[in-house]
């Protein structure tokens, strides 16, 4: 049964032939598939590497994961299989779940969904402004006023700092 790894932490100006030299080293027979932009042809950042055995793949993750290439540390995982659905863009992905997620990761996507679909609103709704009108369209929806939830508890560090400050002054 041959298992797929995630590579991930790719270079974007990426020499193929040196990463497969790389991967054949660990002497079994393994396939590389690098995943590339489809408008510039340059690679996103990740690939794919699939190994004969899940004995072999622990070997190959252990040997590699963390391997400089090209100035770049190498992150090796094995990968999630894939799942057919909705992707974010609204486009069909099939197979596109590929890659390993964190939970970090799986939790900052959960947590950003709200706030692109409420951009994708506000742009809608900018779009959909009548020609003839000189009103100005101002977004009643708290969404669009939210803060990047990544960033939102150093915000909030930052505003009590502001407010102590301004009340130090006084």
């Amino acid at each position: 049964m041959s298992i797929r790894l995630y590579v991930g932490n790719l270079p974007a100006e990426l020499d193929r032939q040196a990463l497969e030299k790389i991967f054949n080293e660990s002497g079994d027979s393994v396939s590389l598939k690098v995943i590339t932009d489809r408008k510039t042809g340059k690679c996103r950042g990740f690939g794919f590497v699939t190994v004969g055995s899940d004995e072999v793949a622990d070997t190959v993750i252990e040997k590699f994961n963390g391997y400089d290439f090209n100035g770049a540390v190498l992150k090796l995982e094995k990968a999630l299989p894939r799942t057919k659905g909705k992707g974010e863009d609204g486009s069909d992905e099939e197979g596109s779940n590929d890659s390993v997620k964190s939970e970090a990761e799986s939790s900052s996507t959960a947590v950003a969904a709200p706030v692109k679909a409420a951009a994708k609103r506000k742009k809608r709704n900018n779009n959909k402004k009548s020609t003839g009108s000189s009103s100005s369209s101002s977004s009643s929806s708290t969404e669009a006023h939210q803060p990047d939830p990544r960033w939102a508890s150093d915000l909030e560090r930052l505003k009590q700092q502001l407010l102590e400050a301004q009340g130090a002054a006084k």
